[in-house]
């Protein structure tokens, strides 16, 4: 398995757990604020997930391509990483 097929699936793991996490939260009647707090983290967590795959996905495709340097695969990350504001 590829280095960031591993973290994509090791991220997707963290976030299950957060959900469960989340249910068990609801299960106890915790306070809504702690929930909400968790809503936010557990949706950050997806957001930056699906930035990684998107990553994983245009490095591959643009390693793929011989016009395609180092460069251009990282400023396209970093353009991509500020249209979907994960700031």
């Amino acid at each position: 398995m590829d280095t960031d097929k591993k973290k994509i699936l090791d991220r997707l793991r963290r976030v299950e757990g957060q959900v469960r996490g989340i249910q068990r939260l609801i299960e106890e009647d915790a306070p809504c604020q702690d929930v909400l707090t968790q809503v936010a983290a557990a949706t950050s967590a997806m957001k930056k997930t699906g930035a990684a795959i998107v990553s994983a996905h245009m490095k591959k495709c643009l390693d793929d391509s011989p016009a395609a340097s180092g460069k251009s695969r990282d400023e396209f990350s970093k353009a991509l990483l500020r249209f979907i504001d994960l700031s």
